[in-house]
């Protein structure tokens, strides 16, 4: 099995799993992840990850042109 099959099976799996749990377990899952993604250092981490795609792009664009 490649990359697609294992990616197909494991949405299919992450999908099962979270129609199982249902909306009230969803809704906990989001609230937690506001407050996790709210905190100044996880702030930080997105802000350096956001950077460091920024500068991957730009350096593939400039291998490509």
């Amino acid at each position: 099995m490649g990359f697609k099959g294992g990616l197909i099976i494991g949405a299919g799996i992450g999908y099962v799993l979270g129609a199982k749990a249902g909306r009230g377990r969803y809704d906990e899952i989001m609230e937690s992840v506001s407050e996790l993604t709210a905190r100044p250092e996880v702030q930080d981490i997105i802000a350096k990850g956001k950077g460091l795609m920024d500068s991957a792009a730009e350096a593939a664009r400039e291998r490509t042109t």
